[in-house]
């Protein structure tokens, strides 16, 4: 250890790195006395420190110059909060270079170059540690690649971003539109201006490509992921999956698939007797099936300053440990190759179909037939009320079968003159 304390140096001092600095400096007698040595946060690189905020920062370990904390020699760890891919991989790989190690929150960053990063990582033999960027609060990294690392992992799905939770919980609750509730989630501070990383599913994508290649072995190709988001969900699909027994919610799924994995982000009807159906609000979750552990379930606040914070600090602290007793890189990365993602038309699901139909004679049998010949099994099927301007709607539960199987029969479907929209088409789970 190059002097008689831990030195760090922060990136980026927005929401998640003030809530880092804020969890060190709050508890540094505590974390001195679990490491036992001192750590201290010697810098802060910002471009721009005349934002107003929360925290007092000594002005002696401001700067606007990156440099000063990934090759500043009195720096022995650095966090990244930058977020984004450039220049936070940059900076990064630079700070690894110097033979820094590294923690961050950055999904993004992790999810597209995170490869690289860690073979870099194994070069220089440093740490680089990444728990905030998946599940806030939830240490979710950890007790995949600890505590069931022993386990053959089956699936792992998710409820991991707390924005469209939010706003579906809301749905549900109060029987509001998506646009609405869109709304409310950007005046409480849940949602971004641009919501579009969290509604279509694209923060979830990141945080299941992470988890995939821990809990799997194998680097996951992020542009391959079949992504869907929740801005088409309408509060019929929400009364309706109310009605018979579900909840709403977007997952993040990668399972065992043979020799591929099945990953995707989409929403879902969640039966209410699986243990993610009770996962409301802004909380996050992430259920877990091992062949010894059987199901596990993490919970708890998926974003925020100091819910992100405490998982970047108690990174810190792992590394600090490391450096402290000379055991660099102690869980490297041991991914073996790129994993095969299974096509999605290829995934064998149950799907939920919303459909607006002509009210006449002869039209359901019609409909039942062509999904027969497709090779859709029909498991259920629901209609309310009689017919408005001359068209009913009709709810279909599919049994399992192939995806492709379902988009082939609504496409014939659609040729027949007989249905007007359809509405709806969502996969149920449990």
């Amino acid at each position: 250890m190059p002097s008689d304390e831990v030195r760090v140096g922060i990136l980026g001092f927005g929401v998640v790195g003030g809530g880092t600095f804020d969890v060190l400096t709050r508890n540094r007698e505590a974390i001195a006395r679990r490491l036992g040595a001192p750590l201290r946060v010697a810098r802060i690189a910002d471009i721009d420190w005349e934002r107003e905020r929360d925290l007092d920062v000594p002005e002696e370990i401001r700067t606007t110059d990156a440099a000063d904390v990934y090759a500043g020699d009195d720096i022995d760890i650095v966090v990244e909060t930058i977020g984004g891919i450039e220049p936070a991989a940059d900076f990064v790989l630079h700070a690894i270079a110097n033979g820094k190690s590294v923690v961050t929150s950055n999904k993004e960053m992790m999810a597209r170059r995170g490869a690289e990063i860690l073979d870099a990582a194994a070069e220089h033999d440093v740490d680089v540690a990444f728990e905030g960027a998946v599940g806030g609060t939830i240490p979710i990294i950890r007790a995949l690649k600890e505590s069931l690392e022993a386990n053959r992992i089956e699936e792992v799905t998710g409820i991991l971003n707390g924005t469209t939770n939010y706003i579906l919980t809301r749905m549900t609750d109060e029987g509001s539109a998506y646009d609405d509730m869109l709304a409310e989630a950007q005046r409480l501070g849940y949602a971004e201006q641009d919501p579009t990383n969290d509604v279509e599913g694209i923060d979830a994508k990141y945080k299941i490509a992470i988890l995939s290649a821990i809990a799997f072995g194998h680097r996951i190709n992020y542009d391959v992921i079949h992504c869907e988001g929740i801005s088409q969900i309408a509060t019929e699909d929400i009364d309706y999956a109310t009605e018979m027994g579900y909840v709403i919610k977007l997952l993040a799924t990668a399972r065992r698939a043979g020799e591929q994995i099945d990953v995707r982000v989409h929403p879902a009807l969640v039966a209410l007797a699986h243990p993610l159906a009770q996962v409301n609000g802004v909380f996050n979750a992430v259920w877990v099936v091992g062949d010894a552990c059987d199901e596990v379930m993490l919970y708890g606040r998926g974003a925020g300053a100091l819910p992100t914070g405490s998982a970047v600090a108690g990174d810190v602290l792992d590394c600090a440990r490391n450096i402290i007793s000379g055991s660099r890189n102690r869980v490297p990365c041991t991914c073996a190759g790129e994993a095969t993602i299974k096509p999605v038309d290829e995934v064998e699901t149950r799907n939920y179909v919303r459909m607006r139909v002509k009210d006449r004679p002869g039209v359901l049998g019609t409909i039942a037939t062509v999904f027969g010949q497709e090779g859709v099994s029909i498991e259920s099927m629901v209609q309310h009320g009689g017919a408005v301007n001359g068209t009913a709607e009709i709810v279909w539960i599919m049994h399992e079968g192939p995806e492709r199987n379902l988009r082939s029969a609504l496409g014939a479907i659609g040729q027949l003159g007989i249905v007007d929209e359809i509405c709806s088409v969502i996969r149920v789970v449990g």
